[in-house]
């Protein structure tokens, strides 16, 4: 189903979404396609803010793809140690590095499919890639927006995929970045997992389970 019972009305969530998060963007620090891709890696099981800590001396360090597959595990490791679990995420970025160097001669592709054929990359990762540095409409479905759909009735599963798939069919093609990126910072902010801030929410009109903990 693409919307559950008594869900929130799309039209008067995107508009209020537009006028609350106007400058909404991906929180991680990035110049280009290749340095999103690299930063979404370290992201996993991390603070965006602790990985933007990390990534300027990183990518001064290792400029490109090249630079990631030519250098050793250790080195790497050491590089992205802050960021936890770095043993597999040097691999992860090195492996990923070495994909985009025979497949695509450096540069990261622009397809849903190119990029989740590269190794590590599922469907949240591309979407972001592809609605942050492609203009392509993607739907990143993270723990934000999973939940906070969840709670409007705009789907009833948990499972990203399926909440994919029902965000896609109740909202307009043309907004699907946008609207993503700013329910994420909703969620971030007001519709917070343990103890969301619905007196201050000004999505609560419309929302079918205002008060949930």
């Amino acid at each position: 189903m693409s919307e559950g019972k008594g869900a929130a009305p799309v039209k008067e969530l995107l508009a209020f979404l537009a006028k609350a998060y106007p400058d909404a963007r991906v929180l991680l620090d990035h110049r280009n396609p290749f340095e999103l891709l690299v930063a979404t890696v370290l992201a996993a099981q991390c603070t965006d803010e602790r990985v933007n800590r990390v990534t300027p001396a990183l990518f001064r360090a290792y400029p490109g793809a090249d630079a990631f597959a030519k250098a050793p595990q250790e080195e790497v490791e050491e590089a992205v140690r802050p960021t936890g679990f770095f043993r597999n995420k040097a691999k992860a970025v090195r492996e990923l590095s070495a994909a985009i160097l025979s497949r695509h001669e450096g540069k990261v592709p622009g397809t849903m499919e190119e990029l989740t054929a590269l190794p590590g990359v599922g469907r949240k990762t591309a979407s972001i890639l592809l609605g942050a540095c492609f203009g392509v409409p993607a739907l990143p479905v993270d723990t934000h927006v999973g939940r906070v759909s969840y709670r409007l009735g705009l789907t009833v599963s948990k499972d990203p995929a399926k909440i994919e798939e029902d965000l896609a069919k109740a909202v307009p093609r043309g907004k699907w970045w946008e609207f993503a990126s700013r329910l994420g910072w909703h969620g971030r902010q007001v519709c917070i997992a343990r103890r969301p801030r619905c007196g201050v929410c000004g999505v609560a009109p419309l929302c079918p389970r205002r008060g949930v903990r």
